[in-house]
């Protein structure tokens, strides 16, 4: 699920990047915001304790929690507010170069990690479905 969700963002920020309409702009970049503020309280909430639990890890996780800490700054700025400037493209590139790099020190080294771990991975899969739809329908 996680994986699917980097795709999608992934796929997200390209469809930014070709896009020149004002418009069009501002609806991806709300998916894009969306998308990532649930992707990120999910990883926060449930897999970063679970994996930092039972892997005794004090390097990926704080590390992970910087980078979403970056990104959630770089979504307060571009949230809601109209497309216009370079700096409105420069904040949501920036966004999409931090959630790049993020995306592939989680399945590089977290997702190997967790895999070969004692984790209950299904159990952590299914719970964090749950709080996905959950968070979905509030938002």
């Amino acid at each position: 699920m996680l994986r699917a969700d980097h795709k999608l963002v992934s796929g997200l920020f390209d469809e930014f990047e070709q896009t020149r309409s004002a418009t069009k702009k501002k609806a991806i970049v709300e998916k894009i915001c969306k998308e990532l503020t649930i992707h990120t309280q999910l990883e926060e909430e449930i897999f970063y304790p679970a994996f930092q639990a039972a892997l005794k890890d004090h390097e990926l996780v704080p590390e992970a929690n910087v980078e979403h800490q970056c990104v959630k700054d770089l979504i307060a700025q571009v949230q809601g507010v109209e497309p216009g400037g370079d700096e409105y493209d420069a904040r949501v590139k920036v966004m999409g170069e931090f959630v790049k790099h993020h995306v592939k020190e989680e399945q590089n080294e977290m997702f190997p990690k967790a895999k070969n771990s004692k984790l209950d991975l299904m159990a952590l899969g299914e719970q964090m479905f749950a709080r996905k739809q959950a968070l979905m329908a509030q938002a």
